[in-house]
């Protein structure tokens, strides 16, 4: 192989492709042995210690419960209320977070007007607001909406922050010296190296968000998984407890893959959008 024509071997190439097709189909097999190898052991210290099913039920109840609950149709309306109180939180904190952060990472000024305020309410126990936003905007959907928006804006925030300001000086020179103009090195050059960073702060913002829209349903209101789960715990339903945290946990993997789809569609050449 010369050094004018560094493109590996045909041979090479295919082994290549060939470990990192195996390595992809790892987590397919793994994951779901180590999760049957905790049911089992879940299994096994319920029947051996003899513990109450209020303080811990057996995998077959919990799961039982759950298929009743995907036939509830009271159970998926509170799941859409979740589920939509979690999707228009993170819309907003996506779009001002994602604006927001281009602007402070292009404009000194304003870096250093806002830094001081972003600082302080980062530093703020969000879940501490939850109160408060109920006595603003009440019991309704609105504060279970703002709860969620506020958890996920700050790492979409600091992560377009990041990633603007990551990118290299000469990479700019280069776009001054052939002229172009402020939206076409923000289309060209600052988007799609941000774009690495910003889908990552989706990623931890998507999680916040779901986060943020249960905790204000624990606190008010009768809507949502959040009330759902608070309501068994009322009648001292465990097992219903846990059938409320699977539906919980299933929509928080789906919203993940959805980020994690976008990053394979809109940034495949970087590791992350890749993997």
């Amino acid at each position: 192989m010369s050094a004018e024509n560094p493109t590996p071997p045909p041979q090479l190439a295919a082994r290549r492709g060939f470990l990192a097709s195996r390595e992809a189909r790892i987590p397919w097999i793994t994951t779901p042995l180590l999760l049957a190898v905790i049911v089992l052991i879940w299994h096994a210290y319920v029947r051996m210690s003899g513990i109450s099913p209020f303080i811990l039920p057996a995998p077959g109840a919990v799961f039982a419960d759950w298929i009743a609950l995907l036939g509830n149709r009271r159970a998926w309306f509170h799941t859409g209320m979740t589920v939509y109180a979690t999707l228009v939180g993170f819309f907003w904190a996506a779009l001002i977070g994602v604006v927001l952060g281009v602007l402070i990472a292009r404009i000194r000024w304003l870096e250093l007007t806002l830094n001081p305020f972003i600082i302080a309410t980062q530093v703020i126990p969000k879940v501490a607001l939850v109160p408060l936003f109920v006595v603003w905007f009440g019991f309704g959907i609105t504060s279970k909406v703002i709860v969620a928006g506020v958890l996920a804006f700050f790492p979409i925030l600091t992560n377009t922050v990041l990633g603007v300001k990551s990118i290299d000086e000469g990479h700019r020179d280069v776009m001054t010296a052939l002229n172009a103009t402020r939206w076409q090195v923000f289309r060209r050059l600052e988007l799609p190296s941000a774009l690495p960073y910003i889908l990552t702060g989706f990623e931890v913002g998507i999680v916040l968000a779901i986060i943020g829209a249960v905790v204000g349903e624990y606190l008010g209101g009768n809507q949502g998984l959040g009330q759902l789960l608070i309501q068994a715990m009322n009648g001292f339903e465990t097992s219903q407890m846990f059938a409320v945290l699977i539906q919980m946990s299933l929509i928080g993997f789906a919203f993940y893959f959805a980020i994690g789809l976008l990053k394979r569609i809109l940034i495949p050449w970087h590791a992350t959008g890749a993997s």
